[in-house]
């Protein structure tokens, strides 16, 4: 008699039709190290790098609240060059900007300015005009991640090979497969390998794909599913129209503006907790509660 299935998050999110909209890691600077792996399970923990540079880089990160990411060309794609290749990012949500540089060595990390990258400020990089696409195939920390993501890597590097990285975990695990565009810090979830590459398509277009994203990283959550929810309201996909003006936060109650062309309109979240709590990871210990952001009104201001 054959055992039962493993349990896999992703398939159980979309089994509960857990919308996307409002999902996406709150984060603003982001900093990508190549490293091929293995990445264990914590990667700035478990990765093979030279002593003393993961511990640092997890010190570092947590005073800045930088997001630190390993990187590494899909299987079987060629390395373009010799050193260490780092991405500096930083997803304001209306002034973005990515910068790159590849260093002799890991030790070259040691030298990389976190809290100015953490106050928006360059670090004196090659500015770098083209988007970075992460796909997180992290999957010694959740196997949806590899299962799911590794296809849309693949397909990626297919159409968008100078583009396209797998990364580690990005967060949202039951979202797979999830990518992250820098340096707008947009997150996509369930993604396939068509999908993907039609999401590539649409942001070298300079639009968005509402289908599949999860919320710019730049913005609060609430914020996140409140622009994902305008922009649909009024059709804007293009990806610099709709700009973030101002927020007020009270009881749970989120009242946004934000200015779609010249035009600006007032939306209105409430973000609860779910009273039901789910297991939100293939590896999770315990169940937790889903959090929901509805938007209540839409009203174009005079």
């Amino acid at each position: 008699m054959m055992g039962a299935m493993p349990f896999r998050c992703a398939v159980a999110s979309e089994e509960r039709s857990e919308t996307m909209a409002g999902t996406a890691s709150t984060v603003r600077s982001f900093l990508l190290v190549e490293h091929p792996g293995p990445w264990g399970e914590d990667a700035l923990r478990d990765a093979r790098m030279p002593p003393g540079i993961g511990p640092e880089l997890r010190e570092r990160t947590a005073a800045t609240r930088t997001k630190v990411l390993l990187i590494r060309r899909p299987s079987g794609a060629s390395k373009a060059t010799a050193g260490v290749r780092v991405f500096a990012a930083y997803a304001h949500h209306a002034e973005p900007w990515l910068e790159t540089a590849v260093l002799d060595d890991l030790a070259g990390v040691h030298d990389l300015d976190l809290e100015t990258l953490a106050e928006g400020r360059s670090l004196g990089l090659a500015r770098h005009a083209d988007p970075v696409l992460a796909v997180c195939t992290h999957g010694r920390h959740d196997a949806c991640c590899a299962e799911r993501g590794r296809p849309v890597a693949a397909g990626l590097a297919e159409a968008f090979p100078d583009e396209t990285w797998e990364c580690s975990h990005i967060g949202g695990d039951r979202f797979a497969g999830n990518v992250l565009v820098l340096p707008h810090g947009l997150y996509y979830g369930r993604l396939e390998p068509d999908t993907a590459r039609g999401m590539a398509r649409l942001l070298a277009a300079g639009e968005v794909d509402l289908d599949h994203l999860r919320g710019r990283s730049g913005l609060a959550t609430p914020l996140q599913a409140a622009e994902a929810a305008l922009r649909r309201h009024v059709d804007e996909r293009r990806l610099d129209s709709v700009r973030f003006v101002s927020r007020h936060v009270s009881d749970g109650h989120t009242d946004a503006v934000f200015d779609v062309r010249g035009r600006r309109y007032a939306v209105t979240v409430t973000t609860t907790r779910g009273e039901d709590v789910q297991q939100l990871t293939c590896r999770a210990l315990r169940h937790n509660p889903v959090m929901h952001h509805e938007v209540h009104e839409i009203r174009a201001l005079p």
